[in-house]
């Protein structure tokens, strides 16, 4: 008959195991919480994972030593690192659309100094899986990795558009229309008057709607079914940069979503 003794190594291996599996756990948990909020400090990711500060300090310190997370220096909150897209590459529809849309997200940024992002629609949202940046001294946030709202970006309303009209409205029945800013669209018959203009035109652009002082512009990405697969976008401070009044912006943003969508397999109907 087993002893007392020979049962502890068991039960001290259960408990670690499952001190793992509750690790792993409350890892993922603060991911969510950074892709959701696109930035958090220790404080606030403890306050609502009610855990001590020094867990999540330490949460937060192993993902970054695997570069999941990264530390904003100016701000000393945690945004998702780079590791993230890493994984999220793997995907082979995803990795294929990143790697076409490379070349032509750094000809944008570097002919109009401006940051350069490509967006995919996921869970609800806009997500930033690549970006490039201008060379001005004055760069916009790091929005790779980051889940953006469909109704306050360009990049969220050109997928929007995209939509059937029963999927755009469920995706906006769950999500709501929060404002970010004073001018964010909040009334549903506006947003889809506007997303019309969206679908004429080929492009859309917001001004003030997720953050005072930024403006962007986005048009569509399409597969070879004809499908619009993501977004690309431009955005640059308000102070120096209007999509609407830069000369022939629109249109060259409009061709850059073409020639990533050639890429891809379009051919221009």
């Amino acid at each position: 008959m087993p002893s007392n003794n020979d049962a502890e190594p068991a039960v001290e291996a259960d408990r670690a195991q499952q001190g793992g599996v509750q690790s792993v756990d409350r890892a993922l948990a603060v991911l969510e919480i950074l892709a959701r909020d696109g930035h958090a400090g220790v404080s606030e990711i403890a306050e609502e994972m009610n855990l001590h500060k020094s867990t999540v300090s330490r949460l937060l310190t192993s993902l970054a030593s695997r570069d999941m997370v990264q530390q904003n220096s100016g701000r000393g909150k945690y945004q998702l690192g780079f590791g993230i897209l890493r994984l999220a590459s793997s995907i082979p529809g995803r990795l294929s659309l990143v790697y076409e849309a490379r070349p032509v997200l750094e000809s944008l940024a570097q002919e109009y100094k401006e940051t350069v992002n490509l967006a995919v629609l996921r869970s609800n949202f806009a997500v930033n899986v690549d970006q490039a940046m201008g060379p001005s001294m004055l760069a916009t946030y790091d929005w790779v990795g980051s889940l953006t709202p469909l109704h306050a970006t360009s990049s969220g309303k050109v997928l929007l558009a995209a939509l059937p009209a029963d999927e755009r409205g469920r995706i906006l029945e769950e999500t709501g229309l929060p404002a970010r800013t004073p001018r964010t669209i909040t009334s549903r018959d506006k947003l889809e008057n506007q997303l019309l203009d969206v679908s004429r035109n080929g492009y859309a652009v917001t001004r003030d709607e997720i953050e005072i002082g930024l403006n962007a512009a986005a048009a569509p990405v399409y597969n070879h079914t004809g499908t619009v697969v993501g977004a690309v976008s431009i955005s640059g401070p308000a102070f120096r940069f209007d999509p609407e009044t830069t000369p022939g912006l629109l249109e060259t943003l409009k061709q850059a979503g073409l020639r990533i969508s050639a890429k891809m397999g379009y051919t221009l109907r």
